[in-house]
């Protein structure tokens, strides 16, 4: 166990649910700095500061990033959105399946004996969670006002895509390009 790493993780699931986010900045907001919390600051340091938990859940790293994909754009559809917004069951699975893909994708990824592997999954995922992020931002309107029963909130949609491009684009690109990093120099050295 490395508890510099694994208790920062810690403090930010929390965080996230302890603070009243609601209250600080728009909900949706709140509840992407939630999403990206989970998968893109917490899981990545609970996997790094539990090293055991890397080689139980270490599955193929372009497997964890699809999953990873199919989570996170499943539930920014409108629908699943709303439950996961307005229905504390909803609320519930949305958060958990989070923090599981999270988890699963950062352990795949960070797998030491495949580091171009983990780099590609990482990429991939960052390409994904980019275009996502600019869909919420660039919207012509409030994807999810209708579906949530809440007054359109533009700005706090745009604010939480924003939130998504400035924590996911870079903490994914970031890690994808160390590892490519890695792999290119323990090839040289080979």
């Amino acid at each position: 166990m490395r508890p510099a790493l694994l208790l920062p993780g810690l403090a930010m699931l929390a965080a996230i649910w302890v603070l009243p986010l609601q209250a600080m900045m728009p909900d949706f907001a709140a509840h992407m700095l939630r999403h990206m919390t989970l998968v893109a600051l917490a899981a990545p340091l609970i996997v790094l500061g539990l090293p055991g938990l890397t080689a139980r859940l270490a599955v193929p790293p372009l497997a964890a990033a699809v999953a990873e994909f199919v989570v996170v754009w499943g539930w920014h559809l409108p629908a699943a959105h709303g439950a996961g917004r307005t229905a504390p069951p909803g609320f519930l699975a949305e958060q958990a399946s989070f923090l599981a893909v999270g988890l699963l994708t950062w352990a795949g990824c960070l797998r030491a004996d495949r580091p171009l592997a983990g780099a590609g999954g990482l990429l991939l995922t960052s390409m994904h969670m980019t275009l996502l992020g600019a869909l919420i931002v660039l919207a012509p309107r409030d994807l999810y006002a209708a579906i949530c029963g809440t007054a359109p909130d533009l700005a706090g949609q745009q604010i939480g895509g924003m939130l998504m491009l400035a924590i996911g684009t870079p903490v994914y690109l970031g890690a994808g390009l160390a590892l490519t990093g890695l792999a290119l120099r323990d090839r040289g050295t080979a």
